[in-house]
């Protein structure tokens, strides 16, 4: 089955096309076109490439991401992508699915009216996806099945005391607070990956997973399944990330509210989006950047390098002993999969529980799954490059299957 994942982001949209069945190996999809679109409501960049070689380029302004999506399947109908012999389903990421949507669902008005409705709760993101998912239905014929896969719904399986705050129940079941956790596709992959690799059943696996990049979390697995993350009832929650705080006391916001004279909002947009690392550097949010500063003895920008470290650090510290131990610590993400500086300074140190990098691997070229830790090591540490899409694509079809 030839198979479409859209994944959007708060300003991107990525697509996947896959050619693949219920029983292709996780990993062994055969891929046939990919695309992406950048910066999405400003002057950004469009690039489609598919796998016999042919690809597009344009620097363009796109308003939204329903007009990216149209684009985007303009350009695959160009190149027969559509029709007879073409895509078969369609898969859409949807960041918060809440507490109605914990597994894949087939898409239709009702759906709709439910992502829509809990919108609140992820204002970035899931209205770009509904954009897309609403552009495709115009455009796609109504045979074509479209499925959405939700990031929140790997962490559905989390225990109680670890997804409930410390607030009365009173008000926990009135607004239906919990902590949802997110980036779960890529949690997913990463430990079905792994798994895969080392031919260990999932019952089997128990991992620290690391999606590090403008936005961070990890997530104690335990038995293949998500049993604590970082992430709570918002993305804010947790590690330290490009521009988010992460966690921070919960009387700020209000602190900073009386103090600054601006609203509640206004206090948490500053949490959101002038913290991190970018707040902390005052230089930017791209760990590249500060690296470099940080080499040309910017302190700002080695302090703020060294809090990020030093959180991953303390939360892989917690989750081995919710774990009492893990075969490994996976990395990924932009910076997990592309920075051996932070993965050396994360797991220095750590030696006291058996997490030991090999210098000599861990500064392999980037791009390939590799394991990074010593032969001695009780804990493993691997880098594993995330693809969503493969995760989009893969329940996609189970979805179908089952309908």
């Amino acid at each position: 089955m030839k198979v479409l994942a859209i994944n959007c982001g708060s300003s991107t949209l990525k697509f996947q096309i896959f050619e693949l069945d219920g029983s292709t190996p996780l990993g062994r999809e055969r891929r046939l076109a990919h695309g992406l679109v950048e910066r999405i409501g400003h002057p950004g960049v469009v690039n489609l490439t598919i796998e016999e070689g042919k690809s597009f380029q344009e620097i363009t302004k796109i308003a939204d991401h329903g007009i990216a999506t149209e684009r985007m399947l303009n350009w695959m109908k160009s190149l027969g992508f559509m029709g007879k012999g073409g895509i078969e389903a369609v898969g859409h990421r949807v960041v918060h699915g809440g507490h109605r949507f914990v597994e894949p669902r087939l898409i239709d008005e009702k759906v709709i009216d439910a992502i829509e409705a809990m919108g609140y709760l992820a204002p970035l993101h899931n209205a770009p996806s509904l954009k897309a998912i609403r552009a495709a239905r115009t455009i796609l014929d109504s045979s074509i099945p479209m499925v959405g896969v939700f990031d929140t719904a790997f962490h559905a399986s989390m225990p109680e005391k670890a997804s409930r705050y410390a607030i009365s129940r009173e008000l926990t079941e009135k607004h239906r607070i919990r902590r949802y956790g997110f980036h779960g596709l890529a949690h997913r992959y990463m430990v079905e990956r792994y798994a895969t690799m080392i031919e260990k059943n999932l019952e089997r696996t128990n991992l620290v997973t690391l999606q590090l990049g403008n936005g961070c979390s990890a997530t104690a697995v335990m038995g293949g399944c998500s049993t604590d993350t970082s992430m709570g009832f918002t993305p804010l929650e947790g590690l330290m990330m490009g521009t988010r705080s992460g966690d921070v006391d919960p009387h700020l916001p209000g602190f900073l509210a009386q103090r600054e004279d601006i609203s509640i909002s206004e206090a948490e947009a500053l949490l959101n989006k002038k913290s991190g690392l970018l707040g902390i550097s005052g230089l930017s949010q791209d760990m590249r950047e500060l690296l470099k500063a940080e080499s040309q003895g910017d302190a700002n920008a080695a302090l703020a390098v060294e809090m990020f470290c030093y959180r991953v650090k303390k939360q892989i510290g917690a989750y081995l002993a919710v774990l009492g131990g893990a075969n490994a610590v996976v990395f990924g993400g932009g910076i997990g999969e592309n920075s051996p500086v932070v993965r050396a300074r994360i797991c220095a140190g750590m030696e006291w529980c058996g997490l030991i990098l090999d210098e000599h691997r861990n500064v392999q070229p980037s791009g390939s799954e590799v394991r990074i830790s010593a032969d001695n090591a009780k804990v493993h540490v691997y880098v594993i490059p995330v693809v969503e899409e493969v995760i989009i694509a893969r329940d996609t079809i189970g979805c179908l299957s089952r309908n």
